[in-house]
């Protein structure tokens, strides 16, 4: 079986489940302004300890977490297992910087695992590549550590090899003691900080031999800013299985060096922050979100959608209002947009279409003046339904629409010219079944 076959295996259930939730969890939802505190205000690991001392999440309860994601229509899930702080949210044997040895005492990854997987979530794992707590991770003149340029660590002696004997120790442990691990993600690689500078090759001959199923994004190669390998004729052993956007859909999605589409990824986060911030108001509503996904699907990827729990636990009023209301909406179009990819018609204007097999589903997610122009032959169409009620949608041919023979006119109602309210406000979706 050749590479694209491999990989194309792999991922088939996450090509097909279309959508993910997000989990950025660790010490740095206790002071509540972001995951990357410790490094823009140059934190010294000894004072960042407080809040490992202070770290007890007393309502955490990953089974209403798990629970809310599946009602919301997602099929999978990553949790982030260590963060660039350095903190653990499992029981590893390589640190005492772990959650086991915090307040809460739990590992909070082995409880994860179990309330997701019971609900039929499939199970990912984030894992960051660098490491602002080890002490062998590199600190003065590194891009991000919080020493970053602090002039005491000039000469500061470490042995990078150490680090890397400890990354590849903890990917063992994870991919060894919490059963099957659907996906890993992997975060970041930057300036020289790339590729086999983390022994790469070795790394994913070791996780695959583990878990020989197991889906990785491209990030042990690239950051979120380019392809990698993965798109060449000549794919590196470490150029994963996907590739990983970040707060952005790609305007055409993405395709390899001939054309052909690849595995992707969206992600982006629910309000403007990975990480807990308190008093946040930006957030992104359900109409958003649930759009974004149908460009994703529709453009040939998937969309992971991010939370960031409390120092308590709990996942934010606000995102859980958000999921409940992309629940509603899930619940009555989610087969729009799981085992679906993109139409062989072009974009609408009034929205996006999604596909699979000779099911067409229009996305309208804009009033339209009239009828609405659908780019399908009438010639090719066999029926079409409303999936708001399952009601019939009429075929219309108004003298107004004359002037383009080329488009099939769809209305709700009579008169067939006339403007009718769509059904629904987030994106009304007609389904299209399509002659052979």
């Amino acid at each position: 079986m050749s590479y694209k076959e491999e990989r194309n295996k792999r991922t088939a259930w996450m090509m097909h489940d279309r959508f993910g939730l997000f989990i950025h969890w660790g010490l740095y939802a206790v002071p509540a302004i972001g995951e990357w505190k410790q490094s823009y205000e140059r934190i010294p690991t000894e004072e960042y300890k407080k809040y490992f001392d202070e770290f007890d999440p007393v309502d955490y309860n990953p089974a209403e977490w798990a629970k809310a994601a599946a009602a919301a229509g997602m099929k999978y899930a990553v949790l982030t297992a260590k963060h660039h702080e350095g903190f653990c949210l499992f029981d590893s044997a390589y640190t005492d910087f772990k959650s086991t040895n915090t307040k809460c005492k739990k590992d909070l990854v082995r409880e994860y695992v179990d309330a997701f997987r019971s609900v039929g979530l499939k199970i990912g794992l984030y894992y960051s590549l660098f490491d602002w707590h080890h002490k062998d991770y590199p600190h003065y003149g590194d891009l991000y550590h919080p020493m970053r340029d602090n002039e005491s660590y000039k000469d500061y002696q470490y042995n990078f090899d150490n680090y890397l004997a400890y990354m590849h120790n903890q990917v063992r442990e994870l991919l060894t003691n919490y059963g099957k691990i659907d996906l890993f993600w992997f975060d970041n690689s930057y300036g020289k900080m790339v590729g086999e500078v983390w022994k790469s090759t070795e790394l994913v001959i070791m996780m695959r031999s583990l878990q020989p199923d197991i889906i990785l994004n491209n990030r042990l190669e690239v950051n979120a800013s380019s392809r990698g390998s993965i798109g060449t004729s000549n794919p590196s052993v470490f150029s994963g299985d996907f590739v990983a956007p970040e707060q952005i859909v790609p305007p055409q999605g993405i395709c390899d060096d001939t054309g052909e589409p690849l595995p992707w990824e969206a992600n982006c986060t629910m309000n403007n922050n990975w990480g807990y911030v308190t008093g946040t108001a930006h957030y992104k509503s359900a109409k958003v979100l649930i759009r974004k996904l149908v460009e994703c699907v529709s453009k040939g990827g998937n969309l992971l959608v991010n939370v960031g729990p409390d120092g308590r636990g709990n996942i934010p009023e606000k995102s859980i209002k958000i999921m409940k209301r992309m629940a509603h909406w899930m619940k009555k179009y989610s087969d729009s947009l799981y085992g679906c990819g993109r139409s062989v018609f072009s974009k609408p204007e009034w929205g996006y279409y999604t596909q699979k097999g000779n099911t067409v589903y229009a996305h309208i997610f804009d009033q339209c003046i009239g009828p609405i122009p659908l780019q399908i032959p009438t010639s090719r169409i066999k029926s079409i339904h409303n999936m708001y009620d399952y009601s019939e949608v009429p075929i219309v041919r108004p003298w107004t629409t004359q002037l383009f023979p080329d488009y099939t006119f769809v209305n709700f109602g009579n008169p067939p010219q006339a403007t009718f309210e769509l059904a629904d406000e987030i994106d009304t979706v007609l389904k299209i079944e399509l002659t052979n």
